[in-house]
């Protein structure tokens, strides 16, 4: 007898349908799993055949065969055992065929019967409410994370047993509802914040403008002078996550079994900070498995790649293109995957090998040929796209007597004023003022006054500005007339926008 049960897999962060197509027939008793299915998958014949005995029911003396369709799409994980397990007890007639193709299946059987936590069930929830399913059952564990998705029933079960009792209609599971609003607000928690930073104001307003424009940062500094701490805290100054970002930043993490345990989403913006010996792979996504990387863990939040100039080159170069679509493009011989990473990029570096060239309170031991090797790790197409720039000073003893600075309450409230003017000139929630490229929107949003052109066109010549440098120059000043309140670009602005390029000419002479 044939019979089937729906199950889902993902491709990327996406959610699609599989179903499981299993047929029972008298023979040597056997169990086999076609339809390109990885060594998890295979392995589920074991943990399905123990979880049914030890449930209390009898797998049938015969040949079972089940094939994962559609077969030319490679199968991973452990997801399916239980569907696996509903398609068999349907074939051997103790389940009604018609009520188990109203769900979707997703769950990893232990050999007692439990159902464990998977990953991604987020993406599988969406998927298959977008093919049209209805009901999903999944394991108690992910039953509030896979509760997100629109359009769809979630049960939570603990066990093979409670799921066969449900689908028999013995005793029923409870839906399991979840508000995504409260859980955000619940949930959104920083235990930083940017009154603990003394000192440092210019590296503060570089920070709060970033944060207002969704700018990209370099800093230079220095060891101990506040480059990580001020990057930790970036987030929070950064606008609340709304219910779409934080729904499409949580399957990213659930995908790449990154989500914590206790949190059925991510409430908070993303701060990922890699360490310098981090693969391609890792930091751009890929890999055997083809997992999101920190660029796209980083989706909607903060990437902050602290010592830079000690990571791979080909890691920071592979960053250029996905910095520029908010996109990374994974292509491998089997699949081509797409993840969103739409991040702002914090870089921070000493300025040579010692980390004390140029420091007022301790003299530098490098010579200027190391230096200049050091520094060459940047390239200038990288540079290129960082449009702040701006280097942090060594910290007095009396910085450390200061009061407490502002509060990150109080910057957040100038950057959200920023943010709603940008997002009434643009008409979207998402696009910022770093998102103004090409010529027509620069003519249209960032037109200058003659002083204000005079000085630019003078900076150009000076500092050697590309194309794109010189945009990255109007898209923060921009930024800088917004935290003002003015709708046009003053000389002031401009001039301001000019100074957060200075590592360009000081350290990477053109």
């Amino acid at each position: 007898m044939i019979a089937k049960a729906y199950s889902s897999a993902l491709i990327g962060i996406d959610g699609y349908v599989v179903t499981v197509e299993t047929d029972m027939a008298n023979g040597i008793p056997s169990f086999d799993i076609v339809g390109l299915p990885d060594a998890a998958v295979k392995e589920a014949k074991e943990r399905v055949r123990a979880a049914i005995r030890n449930s209390g029911f009898e797998l049938p003396a015969k040949k079972v065969v089940i094939n994962l369709a559609p077969a030319d799409i490679k199968k991973e994980g452990s997801g399916y055992d239980l569907a696996m397990a509903a398609a068999i007890l349907t074939a051997d007639n103790k389940l009604s065929q018609d009520k188990v193709l109203e769900y979707a299946l997703m769950g990893e059987l232990s050999l007692a019967g439990e159902l464990k936590k998977i990953n991604g069930v987020l993406s599988h929830s969406m998927g298959a409410s977008k093919s049209g399913i209805k009901k999903i059952i999944v394991p108690k564990d992910n039953a509030y994370e896979a509760s997100l998705a629109e359009g769809i029933t979630v049960y939570g079960a603990s066990s093979l047993y409670e799921v066969f009792m449900h689908l028999s209609g013995e005793k029923e599971l409870q839906p399991t509802v979840t508000d995504a609003k409260e859980l955000i607000k619940n949930n959104m928690v920083y235990d930083v914040d940017f009154a603990d930073v003394k000192g440092q104001p210019l590296l503060k307003r570089a920070f709060e403008i970033a944060a207002a424009g969704g700018h990209n940062v370099i800093v230079m500094g220095s060891p101990g002078s506040g480059k990580s701490m001020l990057a930790k805290r970036l987030p929070t100054i950064l606008p609340d996550m709304t219910i779409e970002e934080a729904i499409d930043t949580t399957r990213i993490h659930s995908s790449a079994g990154t989500l914590p345990d206790d949190e059925p989403i991510v409430a908070v913006r993303p701060f990922r900070s890699p360490h310098h010996t981090i693969s391609v792979p890792g930091l751009l996504g890929g890999g055997a498995d083809s997992r999101p990387g920190e660029i796209s863990l980083a989706n909607n939040g903060v990437l902050f790649l602290d010592e830079f100039l000690e990571f791979a080159p080909k890691a920071m170069e592979g960053m250029r293109q996905p910095l520029e679509d908010g996109k990374v493009t994974i292509a491998r011989a089997s699949a081509t995957n797409t993840y969103p990473c739409k991040t702002m990029l914090i870089l921070a570096t000493n300025p040579c090998p010692c980390g004390y060239y140029g420091d007022r309170r301790r003299s530098c031991k490098c010579s200027q040929s190391a230096i200049n090797k050091y520094l060459s790790k940047l390239s200038g197409p990288l540079l290129d796209r960082i449009d702040i720039q701006v280097e942090a000073s060594s910290i007095s003893y009396e910085n450390l007597s200061e009061n407490q600075g502002e509060s990150s309450h109080d910057i957040k409230e100038r950057v959200m004023r920023a943010r709603e003017i940008q997002r009434t000139r643009f008409g979207s929630d998402t696009k910022l003022n770093s998102d103004i490229k090409t010529k027509e929107e620069m003519d249209k949003y960032c037109t200058l006054d003659k002083a204000a052109e005079n000085i630019l066109k003078q900076a150009f010549q000076n500092i050697g500005l590309s194309v794109r440098g010189y945009n990255s120059i109007l898209a923060v000043s921009r930024t800088i007339a917004d935290l003002d309140g003015s709708e046009s670009i003053d000389i002031m602005h401009i001039t301001e926008a000019i100074s957060y390029r200075r590592l360009e000419g000081k350290y990477w002479s053109k």
